[in-house]
């Protein structure tokens, strides 16, 4: 047996994946359980901070997600009208 350490049981400042490499699902179920753990409250104000700061930063992950999404579901509606008056002005 090896007395090689594999890991400090202390998460790293990478710990977390970027937040920029997320989907949008995959920022929204962290975040709640993100939210779960702060409502737990049995952290030191420290790591609380760090959680709180990365909440914040899933939930503007989400937001720019959804933002994304409403923009595309918004050109698309367009795209349908102006094909529709389109073809209504063809059979004129």
């Amino acid at each position: 047996m090896s007395d090689e350490t594999i890991g400090s049981g202390q998460p790293g400042q990478d710990a977390f994946t970027p937040v920029e490499e997320l989907s949008y699902e995959q920022a929204r179920d962290e975040l709640i359980e993100t939210v779960k753990i702060l409502e737990l409250g049995q952290m030191g104000l420290d790591e609380s901070l760090k959680y709180w700061e990365r909440g914040e930063a899933l939930a503007r992950t989400c937001e720019s997600h959804l933002d994304g999404a409403s923009k595309r579901v918004e050109d698309a509606l367009e795209k349908a009208e102006n094909n529709e008056q389109q073809a209504e002005e063809g059979e004129e």
